[in-house]
């Protein structure tokens, strides 16, 4: 049967159909092929470029092994912390890792509400490697923050210095910044010294440094800090100081001033007047200097412990005449002049001496200069190059010029130490190392002669250590008050005084020497003054009272028999 055109038209049409559709099909597939060898071309070739990126070891330029290094512990004298590194986790973002920003920003306030929205959102922005975000967060903080799961938000655990005695040492430590770097007191001469350097070299990344120990006795340093606190309030004094030297070795068992601040909250620095008055303080010392006097004086040879000095009449200077506080007017011999403070015997004992000789003893016991010391908050004293006849004379007595409490301090332990210059230090120090370090700056007769006016000063009738003297019972305590007026709108004022008291114990063998300060005190009532014997006096005999047991020292309330002081002073 033949086939005609007409029977094959629907078969072809039919056939014409399939291909049509066939062809759009395959074209539909290659396209999508296409798209998707494209959209995982792009994948690809991102995370060809991250592969390709060298991995970042800084964090906002500074090297991940000193952001993680950390700082060897401090000790005091007996073993106990003093500052110690503690782990602590801290936010970093890397903005090229995150995809949504402004997620970002908002799931981290949830957690962190403090942080400014827009300085956020400017540092996840970009394709900046590593960033911080918020530095020494809690533990409860980042786990909180990790729940987020942000992508490109990542935890480093660098290490913060904690300071278990809060503010009690605190001008000694110092602190550190938020890079546990010192940046004050002990921490900052660590670093100074090698600390950095450890931590510039990796050395200190994970590993346990040697502890560095202190000379300090943290049981004298929280009693002596009490006792600063107590005199601030009791005298309702404006600020208050202290310092204590082993005399032998020239260790600091102590060392106090406030207002003081939390190393652990180190903006609590910038307080106002809250600086190491011990060391970076200068002041006009008063009569706590004229103790200097009469050992330069006796050590020069021109004068001795049985001379006397006309006080009957004030010291003329042109149309100015220096007078005594509370004068004897008669005849002194050296012992009284000490002990009543007289300041016109005191200028007597100078005139012997002569000014020049008398300027080059202050240039001996290192009055011009900074003292030797750890601590990098230092300040030079101000002593005049040469001294006319009246500026040697208010100099005897503590006037015209001013230096530190630690220029004081290690003066007064050279005094009673039988005569060695021994400078102080903050770090451990035997007895043999010391005396390697000796300079003699005077005489041991010498030296024994001022242990015995020191100790004069406190038991003697009319002595202005007295009311100290009642505090310290059953121990030996000797030294000089020193009430140093403050001058105000030019002119001095004797409504606004600096007092001192310098002493040494126990006197009949002196281990240690301390310096008080009380600035600007009132009276704790109206039998009491304001002159140092009633405030940096008591509180002297307060903390020896208190410490000497803890330094081993014995009270003895037998009779007192102080056979180095003359009788016929007492």
């Amino acid at each position: 049967m033949a086939v005609t055109a007409e029977d094959l038209s629907p078969t072809i049409a039919l056939d014409g159909g399939r291909k049509i559709r066939g062809n759009l099909t395959q074209a539909r597939i290659r396209w999508m092929v296409l798209a998707l060898v494209l959209g995982f071309g792009a994948v690809g070739g991102r995370l060809v470029q991250l592969g390709m990126v060298v991995p970042d070891t800084t964090i906002e330029g500074q090297a991940r092994d000193i952001i993680t290094a950390t700082r060897p512990p401090i000790l005091d004298r007996n073993g106990l912390e003093m500052a110690v590194d503690i782990r602590v986790p801290s936010l970093y973002a890397e903005p090229r890792r995150i995809i949504d920003v402004e997620e970002a920003v908002t799931k981290l306030r949830t957690v962190l509400p403090d942080l400014d929205e827009t300085w956020l959102r400017n540092r996840l922005t970009g394709d900046k490697g590593f960033v911080w975000v918020q530095r020494e967060l809690s533990p409860a903080i980042q786990e909180r923050i990790m729940r987020l799961g942000i992508p490109g938000i990542e935890f480093l655990t660098e290490s913060k210095r904690f300071y278990p005695g809060m503010t009690e040492a605190s001008h000694i430590l110092g602190s550190t910044n938020i890079d546990n770097q010192g940046i004050a007191g002990i921490e900052k001469h660590m670093d100074d010294d090698n600390v950095a350097l450890l931590q510039e070299l990796g050395l200190a990344r994970g590993n346990a440094l040697a502890p560095v120990e202190l000379s300090v006795d943290m049981r004298v340093q929280h009693v002596m800090h009490e006792q600063l606190v107590d005199a601030m309030s009791r005298y309702k004094a404006i600020a208050a100081a202290g310092v204590m030297l082993d005399i032998h070795t020239g260790e600091v068992i102590a060392l106090a001033s406030l207002p003081d601040f939390n190393p652990n909250d180190p903006k609590t620095a910038l307080v106002k007047d809250s600086f190491n008055r011990i060391t970076a303080g200068i002041f006009e010392p008063g009569s706590i200097f004229k103790t200097v006097t009469m050992a330069g004086a006796m050590d020069s040879g021109a004068v001795s412990m049985t001379d006397q000095f006309d006080a009957r009449f004030g010291v003329r200077f042109g149309r100015f005449t220096i007078d005594d506080f509370h004068g004897k007017h008669r005849i002194l011999a050296l012992p009284e002049v000490y002990k009543f403070s007289s300041n016109i015997g005191t200028i007597r004992v100078m005139q012997a001496m002569g000014k020049d000789n008398f300027r080059a003893f202050l240039s001996t016991m290192g009055f011009d200069q900074r003292v030797p010391f750890e601590l990098p908050e230092m300040r030079l004293p101000s002593v005049p190059k040469t001294l006319s006849e009246v500026g040697a004379a208010t100099a005897s007595f503590g006037h015209g010029l001013s230096v530190s409490p630690l220029h004081m301090v290690t003066a007064y332990a050279a005094f009673v130490n039988g005569g060695n210059y021994i400078a102080p230090t903050l770090y451990k120090r035997t007895e043999a190392e010391a005396e390697a370090l000796y300079r003699r700056v005077i005489q041991p007769q010498t030296s024994a002669n001022i242990r015995a006016l020191m100790r004069l000063n406190a038991i003697g009738a009319g002595g202005s250590g007295s009311q100290m003297n009642k505090e310290a019972l059953g121990y030996r305590v000797g030294g000089k008050t020193g009430t140093a007026e403050k001058v105000v709108d030019g002119r001095y004022s004797s409504n606004k005084v600096t007092n001192f008291f310098g002493s040494a114990f126990p006197m009949e063998n002196p281990q240690y020497a301390m310096v008080i300060m009380v600035d600007e005190p009132q009276a704790e009532n109206p039998q009491s003054g304001t002159t140092a014997g009633w405030n940096a006096g008591t509180v002297t005999g307060r903390i020896v009272q208190r410490v000497a047991p803890m330094l081993g020292i014995a009270p003895d309330f037998s009779p007192i028999i102080d056979d180095f002081v003359p009788s016929a002073y007492r």
